[in-house]
This record gives C-alpha cells, sequence and structure tokens, in this order.
C-alpha cells in the first residue's frame, strides 16, 4: 500500500497526538456532550500582503463526513503507554465517533483579511478537538498557495499565469493541493498532469533543458520540436538565449512563444 493509500484509510489518526490525550479527559469528566465552537483566522498578515484567498475546504468536507477510528487505530492507542490507565469506555466512544457538528465556510476563492474567520466549527468538544490539527494543516497549507497565485496573477495585469510548481512542492500530494489552490486563485492552468486529470485543469508544458542537449545542435531541436507542436513554445536559456532567439528568427521557426527557465530575471 502506497503512502497516500494508507494516509487516506487511517485519516482519522492524522491529528495531533494531544488531540487524543484531550480527549480522553473530555471523556473521563463527563465532558462530551458539551458544545464547543471553534473559529480559524488570521490574527494579523504580514508587511504588503493584506488579504488572503481561502482554499482546502473540499477536503475538510470529505474529511469531516469520512471521520471513523478502525479498531486497528484503537489496537495502537491502547498500546501507548499513557493510556494505560484509561477505562476502555473511552475507546468505545472512539470506535463508534462520527462528526456530527456543524461547520460554517467561506467558499474557496473568498478573499479574507485579518480577524475574519476562514470557517467555524460548532460540535461536541472531543469531536470538534480531533479534529483541529488536520483542518489546520489543510486550510493553511492551500490557503498559502491560493494567496500567493492570486497576488501574482494580479501582478500579471491580464497575462495568462500557469501554475509549474510540481518538482518544489513538498510531495506529490502537496503538489496536487497546490495546483488546486492556484488554479482556485486565477492560475489557469498547471503542469501537473494529475491536477488536470482529478480536477478539469487545463494542463500545459514546453520542454525542458535535456530535450535540447539530447540533439547535436540546439537548432535541431527547435526544429523536431515545432515539427509535431507548431503551436509550442520553445526553451531558449540552455546555452546562449540571445544567440537562440537569432537563430530562430533566421530559421523563421514559427511558435507560440519563448521561455526562459533559469537565472536572475530580477538583475
Amino acid at each position: 500500500m502506497s503512502e497516500l493509500d494508507y494516509f487516506y484509510k487511517n485519516a482519522s489518526l492524522s491529528t495531533d497526538f494531544y488531540e487524543l490525550t484531550m480527549a480522553s479527559a473530555y471523556f473521563s469528566a463527563n465532558q462530551t456532550n458539551k458544545i464547543a465552537i471553534f473559529e480559524m483566522f488570521v490574527r494579523k498578515l504580514p508587511q504588503d500582503r493584506n488579504y488572503l484567498v481561502a482554499a482546502g475546504l473540499k477536503q475538510i468536507i470529505e474529511f469531516l463526513l469520512h471521520l471513523k477510528f478502525k479498531s486497528e487505530h484503537i489496537n495502537f492507542l491502547k498500546s501507548q503507554d499513557i493510556f494505560n490507565r484509561i477505562n476502555d469506555k473511552f475507546f468505545d466512544y472512539l470506535l463508534n465517533l462520527k462528526f456530527t457538528g456543524k461547520l460554517w465556510a467561506v467558499p474557496e476563492g473568498t478573499i479574507i483579511f485579518a480577524n475574519e474567520p476562514l470557517l467555524r466549527i460548532e460540535a461536541p468538544i472531543v469531536e470538534a478537538q480531533i479534529v483541529e490539527t488536520f483542518i489546520l494543516s489543510i486550510i493553511n497549507f492551500q490557503t498559502l498557495i491560493a494567496s500567493k497565485a492570486s497576488r501574482i496573477v494580479n501582478s500579471a495585469e491580464g497575462t495568462p499565469v500557469i501554475e509549474f510548481g510540481f518538482r518544489r512542492a513538498h510531495g506529490p500530494f502537496a503538489a496536487l493541493l497546490a495546483s488546486r489552490s492556484s488554479f482556485i486563485a486565477g492560475c489557469t492552468g498547471t503542469s501537473n498532469t494529475l491536477a488536470a486529470y482529478k480536477f478539469g485543469i487545463p494542463c500545459s508544458g514546453t520542454m525542458a533543458h535535456s530535450f535540447i542537449m539530447s540533439f547535436k545542435q540546439e537548432e535541431v531541436a527547435f526544429k523536431e520540436f515545432i515539427k509535431i507542436f507548431p503551436d509550442g513554445f520553445l526553451l531558449i536559456d540552455t546555452y546562449d538565449s540571445i544567440k537562440a532567439v537569432k537563430n530562430i528568427i533566421q530559421n523563421q521557426r514559427k511558435c507560440k512563444g519563448l521561455r526562459i527557465d533559469n537565472g536572475d530575471l530580477l538583475n
């Protein structure tokens, strides 16, 4: 079983351990029927970053709808020394636990400012406590990506922006969510083929330096690529960007655009 499959099948344990120790204390104190209200918001935004773009709600809803502890999860928790003196009734309670609370949230893509809640959970306190970590993780990451992508899209002033962040992401699952969040924020496409497949985001790609270097001459690489992708983009900075542009003009290579992929573009 892959790590991602494992995660989905065991998402109920995707929480900080102290959420579960607190849950056992709530249970022992007969507090399981107490209703708690948790709101997620940002108190202060960094300088020059005066708004957020909310993202991640879809995954939160799916998580809450499918929250369930399995018998193997309970056996694992029982094996932890800290739970040695905990009554079995608590573990029976977890085994039958489902999320019965309420979720309020702004729609994904909503502009949020400091001290405005992105979402609110109202639920029996154990349920609200156990889901806290997962919610924070999902919303924090996707809102971060969506907010950054939104600023880039705004700076582009109408020029389409395509997200190419897969190989820089913190793993394939993060890359998938980052592609989705970027699209929510206004990016017009992604290089992530799985994100295109799953979410219907337009996919886009050009060529790598390795493609250029696999041919004896840069011009031959351009010729072969344009032969089958006449609307493609040509990568011009493998050797000498200015020389590459001159060669494209001299050989009348018609392409949709040019791509520069390295170097300090600000200088």
